[in-house]
């Protein structure tokens, strides 16, 4: 079977979505009608743009949601105020790319730092608001041929380190409470006939941010908690249906106090999931590829083959050799598919890479895959 193309999630939503977004968070009055107009229309367009630029497994971009874990909000009780959220210790470490990376933030953007707080008991509140979501992705891709269609949602451990604990006894006892309340919005994704893709970058990105000042080991104790609640929360369901994403941070930085991925594969290979979406672009971990054998044998890898935090368009012929590579190591092309590392808006105005930029990498990614699947196939 041929390697298809994916990407890991969040695509452009357009300035007049990402400045409604931007002031919701601030709390400012939304028109409703006008935001869900918005919404409509941005997940038709980026719906069609995915089917134009080739993507096999497709999804909404994310455009029904302010970002990629702060939507919870939303679709749990509990939350409220403002977070305290610590930036990366490898920003903080250098004043200069600070100043650097603060003279170029928007003013209309949902801040990711200071995403509300957990300030009560977490319940899920219904399925209504996704199924709304699931409803209107399924509409937009009628008139399209996908393979499939994808669903993200927040790991319990992203929203656990983000949105800032100040109800519960124990950072333990918020990723349990989580995890229940985010199992029925799994199991309904699932229930849809969409692909579950949880976003989890606190199985590396925390090593960095929560637990910058502790030691490994904390931190480990910490993932495993994660993947045991996603286990959890998504019992039952046929691992096949569930890929899971990990990365390190989707933000274009020095990343030089990242956790290596070999000290979280005994740790990643305890989750109970048929794929593994992993960022292996970025020139921090593209040497990783050597790592894949190591997974477990029944999973299949969306490999990251192009980066989200550069504005540099990679070459259809770098896609290729990069998916030829990792199907060497691996022995078996057949448990590749092709992705990005990360999303490309993974917060309403928050991105690195312009819109533009954004598909033209996206067209690079479906050219890359085509020839490696010439290279590996023969067709």
């Amino acid at each position: 079977m041929p390697i298809l193309v994916t990407h890991a999630g969040s695509l452009p939503r357009g300035d007049e979505l990402d400045r409604a977004y931007a002031a919701a968070s601030r709390g400012e009055p939304v028109d409703p009608d006008e935001l869900r107009a918005l919404v409509e229309r941005a997940t038709f367009e980026v719906v069609a743009r995915q089917a134009a630029a080739g993507i096999d497994v497709a999804n909404n971009g994310e455009a029904p949601r302010e970002s990629f874990f702060s939507y919870v909000r939303e679709r749990l009780s509990g939350f409220g105020d403002r977070s305290r959220r610590r930036p990366p210790a490898d920003m903080v470490t250098l004043p200069s790319y600070v100043e650097l990376k603060r003279a170029s933030m928007r003013s209309d953007q949902v801040r990711l730092m200071r995403a509300p707080a957990c300030i009560g008991p977490v319940e899920h509140l219904g399925t209504a608001a996704l199924d709304a979501e699931l409803a209107l992705t399924e509409q937009a891709a009628g008139a399209h041929r996908f393979a499939e269609l994808f669903c993200t949602a927040a790991s319990p451990g992203i929203v656990a380190a983000a949105m800032e604990n100040r109800h519960y006894a124990s950072l333990s006892g918020y990723l349990a409470a989580l995890g229940e309340a985010l199992a029925p919005e799994y199991r309904r994704i699932v229930e849809r006939g969409h692909v579950l893709q949880i976003d989890a970058p606190d199985l590396a990105m925390e090593r960095h941010t929560l637990f910058a000042d502790r030691p490994l080991g904390e931190f480990l104790a910490f993932a495993r908690d994660v993947v045991s609640t996603i286990n959890a929360a998504t019992a039952g369901l046929d691992p096949a249906r569930v890929r899971l994403h990990v990365c390190w941070g989707n933000y274009d930085g020095p990343h030089t106090l990242d956790v290596e991925l070999d000290a979280l594969l005994a740790v990643l290979a305890e989750a109970r999931v048929g794929a593994l979406v992993l960022a292996q672009a970025n020139p921090r971990h593209a040497h990783e590829v050597a790592l894949l054998p190591e997974l477990p044998p029944a999973w299949s890898v969306v490999l990251g083959v192009v980066d989200t935090t550069t504005n540099y368009v990679e070459h259809p012929a770098v896609v290729a050799d990069r998916l030829c590579r990792a199907a060497e190591v691996l022995g078996d092309p057949g448990r590749l598919t092709a992705g990005t590392d990360c999303g490309f808006a993974t917060a309403a105005g928050l991105a690195d890479v312009a819109a533009e930029v954004a598909w033209l990498k996206l067209d690079a990614l479906v050219a890359g895959t085509r020839i490696a699947n010439e290279r590996l196939f023969g067709r």
